[in-house]
C-alpha cells in the first residue's frame, strides 16, 4: 500500500461528486464496537468520528478501462443477474444465494475452492444495528477484517489440517455486494488500496456474543482516492478485497462507506442490498 499516486490521466474529465464521509479522528483509544445491543452504560461504539469533506469519482469509465479491479485497487463491479428473486427467505439465500455466489468467485478469481461464511441484509428504512437479520448501512470508513484476524477466518470456518495446510498458500477474503433494487440513496464509496497507507489503517475490536473480531477504522489520508458506482443495480454487483495473504504489491484490503450523495431527492427509495462475505483459496501452484 502506498499513500502517493499520480493522477489518472483524464482524471479532471471523471464524473465525480463532493460529499463527507466519516473518518476516526486521531488519537483515539482503540475502537470497540458492538454487534448485538451492549450492557446497560456500555456504548454501541466508541471511538469520535470525524466527518471529511472529499471527491468521490465515477467508477464506471475507470472500471472499462481496467484501472480498477482486484489485485489493482482492491474492488471491481461485475454485471451478475442473481437466480435467487426473494431475498427475505433466509434458507433460499443459504442454500441457493451461497452456492451461486461461490461458483461466480471461483469464475471470476481462479480460485480453487470458496468457502461462504456469512452475509449481511441491509436497509436504510426498515433496517437496525439492533436488528440481526436487517441492519443499516454502515456510514463510517471501515475494512472487515485485518491483516491479523484474515488468517483466523480460515482457523475458523475450515477443519484444522486443511486449515494448516491452505494457510500456507494464499488466500483471500472477498465480500460480494450487491443492491436489491437501483441504489438511489446511501451508495457505496470504495477507497483505492493504492492510496492507503499502513499508518491510515486503526485496528478496532468488534464484539460478537461468543468472540471478539477485529476490523480496520480509519484516519483521514488526503491522498485516498474515493470511487462509488452511481445507480447500480439488483443485476450489477461489487467484489471488495478484504484480505489477501500476498504481500507482493498486491492489493490486500480496501476501506469502503455508505455515504450520502448530495441532492438526493427525497423521496429516494430506500437502500436496500445483500453483502455475502467468503473465504478464496487458490491452488498452491498459483500462489
Amino acid at each position: 500500500m502506498s499513500a502517493v499516486l499520480n493522477p489518472w490521466p483524464g482524471a479532471a474529465t471523471i464524473p465525480a461528486v463532493k460529499a463527507e464521509l466519516n473518518y476516526l479522528a486521531p488519537g483515539v483509544a482503540r475502537p470497540v464496537s458492538y454487534t448485538f445491543e451492549p450492557p446497560a452504560g456500555v456504548p454501541w461504539s466508541t471511538g469520535d468520528i470525524r466527518p471529511q469533506r472529499v471527491t468521490i469519482q465515477d467508477g464506471r469509465a475507470l472500471a472499462a478501462l481496467g484501472e480498477l479491479s482486484l489485485d489493482r485497487s482492491g474492488f471491481s463491479p461485475l454485471a451478475h443477474r442473481s437466480s435467487v428473486a426473494d431475498f427475505s427467505d433466509d434458507a433460499l439465500i443459504r442454500d441457493q444465494y451461497y452456492a451461486e455466489s461461490a461458483e461466480l468467485l471461483r469464475a471470476e478469481t481462479g480460485a480453487e475452492k470458496v468457502v461462504v461464511f456469512d452475509h449481511t441484509l441491509r436497509d436504510s428504512a426498515n433496517g437496525s444495528r439492533a436488528t440481526r437479520s436487517l441492519r443499516e448501512p454502515v456510514q463510517r470508513v471501515h475494512n472487515d477484517q485485518t491483516l491479523v484476524s484474515g488468517p483466523r477466518r480460515v482457523r475458523d470456518h475450515l477443519p484444522a489440517d486443511e486449515a494448516a495446510e491452505r494457510l500456507q498458500h494464499r488466500f483471500a477474503i472477498i465480500n460480494l455486494w450487491r443492491p436489491l433494487a437501483t441504489v438511489e440513496r446511501l451508495p457505496l464509496a470504495l477507497c483505492d488500496a493504492r492510496s492507503i497507507a499502513p499508518s491510515d489503517l486503526v485496528p478496532s475490536d468488534l464484539v460478537y456474543p461468543d468472540k471478539v473480531g477485529e476490523t480496520y477504522s480509519f484516519l483521514h489520508n488526503p491522498d485516498h482516492r474515493w470511487y462509488w458506482f452511481p445507480r447500480l443495480r439488483s443485476d450489477e454487483a461489487l467484489l471488495l478485497k478484504i484480505y489477501d495473504s500476498r504481500e507482493d504489491g498486491t492489493a490486500r484490503l480496501t476501506a469502503h462507506t455508505a455515504f450520502d450523495l448530495p441532492d438526493t431527492p427525497a423521496d429516494a427509495a430506500p437502500r436496500r442490498s445483500i453483502e455475502l462475505r467468503a473465504l478464496v483459496f487458490w491452488a498452491p501452484e498459483a500462489a
